[in-house]
């Protein structure tokens, strides 16, 4: 696992919800791994409708950052990329949970479907894999 540099961590978290969304697929793959929060449960939100959300974001320190306010006793919490496509994806399906892509402590991530993410991800790592 890669740590984010101090100069990378600023630039990316400046970056829009789609560029962030991207950076997620490509690191996710890359690493084999999403992050989310967790404290005897994994961190939720909803967004603006009320549709519950599962926030995930590409690396810890990001998650790190957004463990504040509700989340505070929270900490990031690693979750295997193939855990994520076969079990935590279908899951949230079932569970009318859409993800969270890379959440910031300033706002909110980029919402999708489960299978959308699933879709990215799986293109992602078939067309550079």
């Amino acid at each position: 696992m890669r740590t984010t540099s101090p100069k990378e961590f600023e630039a990316v978290l400046k970056l829009d919800g789609r560029a962030r969304y991207k950076h997620f697929v490509k690191r996710v793959a890359d690493e084999e791994q999403a992050w989310g929060l967790w404290d005897d449960e994994w961190a939720m939100m909803t967004d603006d409708a009320g549709t519950p959300v599962f926030p995930l974001w590409p690396a810890k320190e990001y998650a790190a950052a957004c463990a504040t306010g509700d989340w505070q006793r929270y900490r990031p919490g690693g979750i295997a990329l193939d855990v994520l496509l076969d079990e935590l994806l279908p899951r949230l399906k079932v569970d009318a949970v859409v993800p969270g892509i890379f959440p910031t402590p300033q706002g909110s991530g980029v919402t999708l479907t489960a299978d959308d993410l699933q879709n990215a991800l799986r293109s992602y790592i078939a067309e550079w894999y």
